[in-house]
C-alpha cells in the first residue's frame, strides 16, 4: 500500500467535493445513483469506512504511550468513539439507494413505456 499523506487524504475530500458539486448540476438520476453507490455500499461505503476510521484514531490516541491520560482525553476518546457509532448506523443509507432506484424505475413515465400498446 502507498504511503497516506495529508495531501492524498486531501484529493480524497476534493474528489468528493467535485462530486457534491456535479450532484448539484441535477444530473440524470440514473447516473447520480450509480456514482453515489459505491458511497453507500452497506459493508465498504464511507459510513462505514468513517466508522472504522475514527474508531482506528481513537485506539492510536489512546494506546500511544506518549497520550497524556486525563479526564480532558478520556472524553475526547470517547467523543471518537461515539461518533463512529453514529456513522456506523448511517450504513442502511443503502437502503435509501435501492428506494430510489425503484422510485425511479416505477415513475409515471417509465409505467407508460412499460405498458402495451393496444
Amino acid at each position: 500500500m502507498p504511503a497516506l499523506t495529508p495531501d492524498t487524504i486531501r484529493t480524497l475530500t476534493e474528489t468528493l467535493a467535485d462530486l457534491t458539486d456535479y450532484l448539484r448540476e441535477n444530473p440524470d438520476p440514473a447516473e447520480a445513483l450509480a456514482l453515489v453507490e459505491p458511497l453507500l455500499d452497506e459493508y465498504t461505503g464511507l459510513p462505514v469506512q468513517f466508522a472504522d476510521t475514527l474508531r482506528a484514531l481513537a485506539r492510536a490516541v489512546q494506546e500511544n504511550p506518549d497520550t497524556p491520560r486525563s479526564p480532558q482525553g478520556d472524553l475526547l476518546i470517547t467523543e471518537l468513539r461515539t461518533a463512529a457509532w453514529e456513522l456506523t448506523d448511517q450504513h442502511t443509507l443503502h437502503y435509501v439507494l435501492d428506494d430510489l432506484r425503484d422510485l425511479y424505475g416505477s415513475s409515471p413515465a417509465s409505467e407508460q413505456e412499460s405498458r402495451p400498446c393496444r
